[in-house]
């Protein structure tokens, strides 16, 4: 399994009345594996994994194998703040025919360095799959440093890290690790073009639910070293990685999904777009129907 390029942090659409649609799922999936996406995350902080009971979970990421059919690695979040825990929902997505585990750093506990070398340690022993790191420190509370990623690439289960700090020179410090087994993913849009011109091997991306030919093309161009194109594209869809984070994600990417006709609404303690942000919304919904159009129809552009 290589993780490489444009990966979707996909969404989770929920009908009118709050239940999964799985039919939406289905669309969802279908149209990034279309668009060329490289790899599929179900169930991470952008799938309100928070807000899912495990028969859900199970679900979304039963459906996502069938229909991907093995095309491109799927990844399940399977991160909870105890370790027992995360374990069992690695083994749980090891049998689904997950091909990696996505698992954050435990929120909330604060474990200490110690703490966490143990965990991803245990994870990656006993919980039958992959697992790459996911490095979030404004949603756990807790950092994962270099001094440790260092330490647990050397693990042979664990084939990443997700590192969702936009610093340049922390960035820069993973590339000693990259290599065949460990793959270094950018956690953020806005940032994911320039560290992939530095070195990192992709993004996992919440942009790419609403454009994902837009952010393939944007990594083909980074991953090709083609520097003034990636960046010139990445001005393009400035607009959309300003907008992700006007609110809680994944708040307004789902407004702009729910415009485009795949799923409706969130789970509570997350609530709508507020109204203020609405006209923002339906500007985007424009902006992402002219990106795709241009990338399937050139004389579109």
């Amino acid at each position: 399994m290589r993780l490489t390029g444009s990966i979707t942090a996909l969404a989770t659409p929920f009908t009118v009345t709050g239940e999964l649609d799985l039919d939406a799922w289905r669309r969802l999936l279908q149209a990034q594996i279309a668009a060329g996406t490289q790899a599929l995350v179900v169930a991470g902080s952008t799938g309100e994994a928070a807000s899912l009971y495990a028969s859900e979970h199970d679900a979304l990421l039963r459906t996502a194998v069938e229909c991907v059919g093995g095309r491109v690695p799927v990844l399940a979040g399977t991160g909870h703040s105890g370790t027992a825990r995360t374990i069992e929902a690695t083994r749980r997505a090891a049998a689904l025919g997950a091909d990696a585990a996505l698992v954050v750093v435990p929120p909330y506990v604060r474990p200490t360095a110690a703490g966490m070398l143990a965990h991803y340690r245990a994870v990656a022993d006993e919980g039958d799959l992959p697992v790459v790191m996911y490095n979030v420190p404004q949603r756990t509370g807790c950092d994962l440093t270099p001094d440790a990623v260092a330490e647990l690439a050397t693990h042979p289960r664990i084939a990443g890290i997700k590192e969702a700090v936009s610093d340049p020179q922390r960035l820069r410090a993973w590339q000693a690790l990259r290599g065949d087994g460990f793959a270094v993913l950018s956690g953020d849009d806005a940032t994911a073009a320039q560290a992939m011109l530095d070195g990192a091997d992709g993004v996992v991306s919440v942009v790419s639910n609403l454009v994902p030919s837009a952010m393939r093309r944007l990594c083909d161009l980074a991953l090709a070293g083609q520097r003034d194109d990636a960046l010139a594209w990445n001005a393009r869809l400035q607009p959309l990685f300003d907008f992700v984070v006007l609110e809680s994600n994944p708040i307004p990417v789902k407004a702009v999904l729910d415009r485009l006709g795949i799923g409706r609404g969130l789970r509570l303690p997350l609530t709508p777009l507020s109204e203020r942000h609405q006209a923002d919304a339906a500007r985007i919904a424009a902006l992402v129907d002219t990106l795709e159009r241009s990338l399937r129809d050139p004389l579109a552009a």
